[in-house]
C-alpha cells in the first residue's frame, strides 16, 4: 500500500513544476473574473493552483477609477472605506452586475490580461537588474571603463580591445546610463550635428572637365572606385584663415589632415605638393591613384591640382562631385567627426594657431583608433599594409606614429597638452 501510495505521489509532484503565466493564462483569468468565475474555477480551468491564480489577480489589479490612475497598479491592502468586493476575493470590479447600471464607489479595480502581463514582463526584467561581480573585480572593470571613456573611447572600442573585461559595449552603455561607479552619460561621446557655415558671398561652383565629372566616376572600375581618396576643408572659428585640409581614403579609412595658411586653390596645390616631395611621382601615383573632391573654390585649380597628383597625358586622377552633392563624398563628411572630437566647434579653437605637430598628433591619435568596420584594426595598419613601404614613408615624413589603445586620447586636451610641452600658446582664446 505504501508503495502505490508513493507511486501515485510522483504525476502529483510533477504537476506543482508550473511554469510562469502566459499571456493567453492571463486572458483565460480575465474571461473567468468578466463571466463571474471564482478563483478555484478559473484555476480547475487553466490547469494551475488557486493560489497562483489569487496571487496573480491580487498582485497585478489596477487602478480602473479615479481617472487620473488608471492603469497603475492597485496596492494590495487598498485604501480605506475600500468597496467589500475589492476587500474580499476576487479582489476586482470585473464580475460586479453594479458595473453595468454604473456604480458611484470609488477608488475601482480591474483585472486586465494585457496589462497585468506588462506589469509582471517589467517585473521580472527588474529582478535581472545587478551585476554578476565580485566588489573587487567590478572595481577594477570601472576604473578601466572610466579611464578608457575619459581617453575619448566609445564602448565599443572599449569592448573590442579589452576582451579581458568581459564586458560588451551594450553593458558599458547599460552601466553609465545607469550610474555604475560615477559614470554618467556625459562622459560617452555623443553624435552632434553641425550646422552649415554661414557664408557672407555664395560660393560658386567649380567648373571642370566632363571628364572629371562624377558620372565620369562612376564609370571607373569598382576596385578603383573602393581605393579613391575623397578630399574636404575642415574650417577653424569665424574669421580664421587657415584651415585643413583633409584626405580620406576609402579602403583603410586613414585620415590625413594637413594644415593650410588659407582657404585658396595656391594652398591646396602647396599641400599636395608637400605629399610628392615625400613619396615621389611614382609614389604619389600609386598611393593616390583617385582623387574625388567638391566645388569649393580651394578645388577650383583643376590643373594644378591634377599635375601635384602626378596626372599624365590622357589619363583622369581627379574627380568632382556634382554640385551641391556632398555626400556623394560621405565618408570624408562623416570622418570629420573624428578630427573634431580633438579640434571641436564652439571651444574658441583658432586654426590660425595650429602646427604641422599638431596636425600630427591628430593624425596619430585619430588614425590609432580601431574601427568596427576594419575588424577592429586602426587605420593606419590598414594603410601600411595596402601601401607598404610607400605608407611608411608618408607616415614618417608627416610625424604620424602608430598608437597603442592604451596610448589613445580623443579629447580635446591631447593637442593643448602637447603644445604646453612644447612652449607654445593654447589653441583657444
Amino acid at each position: 500500500m505504501k508503495g502505490s501510495k508513493r507511486a501515485k505521489a510522483a504525476p502529483l509532484a510533477a504537476r506543482r513544476a508550473y511554469p510562469r503565466l502566459t499571456l493567453d493564462d492571463r486572458r483565460g483569468i480575465e474571461r473567468g473574473l468578466d463571466g463571474g468565475e471564482s478563483m478555484r474555477e478559473i484555476a480547475r480551468r487553466l490547469g494551475r493552483p488557486p493560489s497562483t491564480v489569487t496571487r496573480e489577480v491580487k498582485r497585478n489589479r489596477v487602478y480602473l477609477r479615479p481617472r487620473g490612475m488608471e492603469g497603475e497598479r492597485f496596492p494590495a491592502e487598498g485604501p480605506d472605506g475600500l468597496c467589500g468586493l475589492l476587500a474580499r476575493s476576487p479582489g476586482v470590479c470585473n464580475g460586479c452586475r453594479k458595473r453595468a447600471c454604473g456604480c458611484s464607489r470609488t477608488p475601482k479595480a480591474v483585472y486586465r490580461a494585457a496589462r497585468a502581463h506588462a506589469l509582471a514582463d517589467e517585473e521580472l526584467r527588474g529582478a535581472r537588474r545587478g551585476v554578476d561581480e565580485t566588489e573587487e573585480g567590478m572595481a577594477m572593470k570601472l576604473e578601466v571603463i572610466r579611464s578608457d571613456l575619459a581617453r575619448g573611447l566609445s564602448p565599443e572600442q572599449i569592448a573590442a580591445t579589452r576582451p579581458s573585461l568581459g564586458v560588451s559595449k551594450s553593458t558599458i552603455y547599460r552601466w553609465a546610463d545607469e550610474g555604475y561607479g560615477g559614470m554618467s552619460n556625459m562622459e560617452l561621446r555623443r553624435k552632434v550635428g553641425y550646422k552649415p557655415r554661414r557664408r557672407k558671398v555664395p560660393r560658386r561652383p567649380t567648373p571642370h572637365s566632363d571628364r572629371r565629372s562624377h558620372a565620369a566616376f562612376l564609370a571607373l572600375p569598382r576596385d578603383a572606385r573602393d581605393g579613391r581618396w575623397e578630399m574636404d576643408t575642415v574650417e577653424g572659428r569665424s574669421g580664421d584663415s587657415a584651415v585643413v585640409l583633409t584626405l580620406l581614403n576609402r579602403a583603410t579609412r586613414f585620415q590625413l589632415a594637413l594644415p593650410m595658411a588659407a582657404q585658396t586653390s595656391a594652398e591646396t596645390v602647396r599641400a599636395l605638393g608637400a605629399l610628392r616631395a615625400l613619396l615621389g611621382e611614382d609614389g604619389v601615383r600609386r598611393v593616390f591613384a583617385v582623387v574625388l573632391t567638391d566645388n569649393g573654390s580651394e578645388f577650383a585649380d583643376e590643373a594644378g591640382i591634377a599635375a601635384a597628383l602626378c596626372e599624365r597625358p590622357g589619363e583622369t586622377r581627379l574627380f568632382y562631385c556634382d554640385p551641391m552633392r556632398s555626400d556623394q563624398k560621405g565618408s570624408c563628411e562623416r570622418n570629420h567627426v573624428e578630427i573634431r572630437k580633438l579640434l571641436p566647434k564652439g571651444r574658441g579653437i583658432s586654426f590660425d594657431r595650429l602646427a604641422p605637430a599638431d596636425c600630427a598628433l591628430l593624425m596619430s591619435h585619430v588614425n590609432s583608433e580601431p574601427r568596427g568596420s576594419l575588424a577592429f584594426m586602426c587605420p593606419s595598419a590598414m594603410l601600411l599594409a595596402a601601401y607598404g613601404g610607400d605608407a611608411r614613408a608618408l607616415l614618417d615624413g608627416l610625424g604620424v606614429e602608430v598608437l597603442d589603445p592604451s596610448e589613445l586620447d580623443l579629447t580635446p586636451g591631447c593637442i593643448e597638452r602637447a603644445r604646453a610641452e612644447r612652449g607654445d600658446g593654447p589653441l583657444a582664446g
